[in-house]
């Protein structure tokens, strides 16, 4: 049986750290409201999807939800990022 953690998977697969890693397994779990999917089932579904890059958590989260892999409620999207406007102005 294969001893390597979901985190050093997808460390290795997308090129960041171990703990951004665990970082981002443990942002797809918050993203759901009741029920927490297993990290192991996250690395399964990054697998069949074969994204090039590391996507956003919720977006992950919400594509497991809409495929009825894990079929609990999620927490609203988290807001973009908005650039403010220039104060100071030539």
């Amino acid at each position: 049986m294969d001893k390597t953690k979901p985190t050093d998977i997808i460390a290795a697969r997308y090129q960041i750290s171990r703990e951004s890693a665990k970082y981002f397994l443990i942002r797809v779990q918050k993203s759901f409201k009741t029920e927490k999917p297993p990290h192991q089932l996250i690395l399964s579904f990054l697998q069949e999807q074969a994204f090039e890059a590391l996507p956003k958590p919720h977006h992950v989260a919400t594509l497991m939800n809409e495929a009825g892999l894990w079929a609990y409620p999620l927490h609203a999207a988290p807001p973009g990022l908005v650039d403010e406007e220039d104060l100071y102005v030539d």
